[in-house]
């Protein structure tokens, strides 16, 4: 399955929720009974440290997952570009990145 690519703008300071569908190659939503999910934010593809971001599993018989940040989270974010991911991790240990792409951080103080 190829990653989603789904380009974010995020305003700093305000509470963010991003939705996203997960399906099996044949467009049915994948079941995640099981799954974890996890999402990082990083300054660049090639930085090795980076910014832990809340996934939630919205439906999981339905595949849909959403990524969560409070005010506070987005106000602690730089403005700038960030490269992130979202991977999910089925219950035999299989590693799957089901969305990517660049989060732009705008506005605030």
């Amino acid at each position: 399955m190829a990653a989603i690519p789904v380009n974010l703008v995020i305003e700093k300071g305000t509470d963010f929720e991003a939705s996203f569908n997960i399906t099996n190659e044949d467009g049915s939503p994948l079941n995640l009974l099981g799954y974890t999910a996890s999402c990082r934010f990083k300054k660049s593809y090639n930085a090795v440290s980076f910014i832990q971001i809340n996934v939630n599993f919205v439906s999981r018989p339905g595949g849909i997952i959403s990524m969560v940040m409070t005010n506070g989270q987005t106000n602690a974010l730089e403005r700038r570009r960030y490269a992130y991911e979202i991977v999910i991790t089925s219950p035999s240990g299989y590693k799957t990145r089901v969305v990517e792409g660049v989060a732009t951080v705008t506005g605030g103080l």
